[in-house]
């Protein structure tokens, strides 16, 4: 691997901080971890801050990462040197990363090269208009859709010397361009259309076999349940409807009320309207009447049946 060097001092700036927001990520990256070990935020943090300075890492912004981490400033250089993802000098605003390892080499990868050397000539020479830097790099695991490179943090893939010049005049046109393949096809499908397992009964247990048995059961079950239950609630309905109530009665009503043996009725079948024995159980047991009448004719009235002594009071 190359010696990796910081850029020239003229490119770099005097100073670096995080942007307020990024200050408050950068926090909560370090509070992930346990006290003593805020070291371990370094990636992270170098990552956000050459993504505030449009792709690259100056020294300063290294320099601030070992303040807020406690490290060494020596420790966090060794990160950033380590680690191709950092980049250590200007790459303009469209980073192009062209895979050149061996899947992408074999498809073509080579005259995407010399297409990128010839519009932009050597590698990490960012153009005289600042949009392009083009670099080659390992492997960035896109090997089905090779070959391809990446651009900032999108992969294009599938891709020619022509539809690849045809991306990057897009960009640099400020135009809308397909991230993915470049030849129509989708993510890693095959480019003619599917060559194999093309019919369902290969991989598709619900169209085969007994699944295929057990699901028609299920949606049959499912099917006369529903049905059954829907006529179920059409009777309970229509019941309901049909059924004549009754008028609810008196909560008030007294039992002597529901007598069958009333006056109107003793009248109807031609007997007095109260019958002797009623008007006996009516009647009291002393009428004051009676009492007054059996004094006057020296009748000993009784009390309980038995003869009462009028002085008993004066003796009780």
């Amino acid at each position: 691997m190359a010696v990796r060097r910081l850029a020239p001092a003229e490119v770099q700036p005097s100073s670096f901080a995080f942007t307020a927001e990024n200050a408050v990520w950068a926090g909560e990256q370090i509070a992930k971890y346990p006290e003593g070990r805020q070291a371990s935020a370094v990636i992270s943090l170098l990552w956000k801050a050459q993504e505030q300075c449009g792709g690259w890492l100056p020294e300063a912004a290294i320099r601030n990462v070992a303040e807020l981490l406690g490290m060494a400033y020596i420790r966090v250089l060794e990160v950033a040197t380590f680690y191709t993802m950092f980049n250590l000098e200007p790459v303009g605003k469209y980073f192009v990363q062209l895979c050149g390892t061996t899947p992408c080499m074999v498809r073509g990868a080579g005259a995407l090269r010399d297409a990128l050397q010839a519009r932009f000539g050597d590698q990490h020479h960012v153009s005289a208009d600042g949009n392009f830097c083009w670099l080659e790099v390992e492997c960035l695991g896109a090997c089905a859709n090779a070959p391809m490179v990446q651009i900032n943090n999108d992969y294009y893939e599938d891709l020619t010397p022509e539809s690849l010049n045809t991306l990057l005049d897009d960009l640099a046109a400020g135009k809308p361009v397909k991230i993915g393949p470049q030849n129509g096809r989708t993510s890693s499908e095959p480019a003619g259309g599917l060559t194999s397992l093309t019919d369902p009964a290969l991989y598709d247990g619900s169209v085969i076999g007994t699944w295929k048995k057990r699901f028609e059961e299920e949606e049959a079950k499912a099917k006369a349940a529903a049905e059954e239950k829907a006529k179920a609630e059409a009777a309970a309905a229509a019941a309901e409807a049909a059924e004549v109530k009754e008028p609810a009665k008196s909560a008030g009503t007294r039992p002597e009320q529901q007598a069958a043996d009333t006056p109107a009725e003793r009248v109807a079948e031609g007997k007095a309207p109260v019958s002797a024995e009623d008007k006996t159980k009516a009647a009291p047991a002393n009428p004051p009447e009676e009492h007054e009448r059996a004094k006057d004719k020296g009748a000993v009235p009784t009390v309980g049946g038995k003869p009462s002594d009028p002085d008993d009071k004066a003796k009780g």
